[in-house]
């Protein structure tokens, strides 16, 4: 199976994005435990005050499914909700290689 990539942005409740990249730098941290997630970045851009932009790559796209049904997952996510407002996600593109993915 092929790695499995995303990248979001996430656009935030007026005021909340450090409330938000707080909670997503937490999902970080429980991706360390994750072998099948190589790469989870959490990323703003100071000229966008309601923007956050997360970077992941999996071993595969099953691996990044049975990560959504974890428990510590589903808290954060429900933990998130109320900040986001909206988000544009690209969910079909294939890591090749390059520094930071485990070949």
């Amino acid at each position: 199976m092929s790695k499995f990539g995303m990248f979001g942005k996430i656009t935030t409740v007026e005021n909340k994005r450090d409330e938000l990249v707080g909670i997503l730098l937490e999902a970080a941290e429980a991706m360390n435990t994750l072998e099948e997630c190589e790469v989870y970045i959490v990323s703003v851009k100071e000229e966008e005050p309601n923007a956050i932009w997360v970077t992941e790559v999996w071993q595969d796209e099953d691996a990044h499914k049975a990560s959504l049904s974890l428990d510590a997952v589903k808290t954060l996510i429900q933990r998130g909700r109320p900040h986001i407002l909206g988000m544009a996600i690209i969910e079909s593109f294939v890591p090749q290689g390059g520094k930071g993915l485990i070949q």
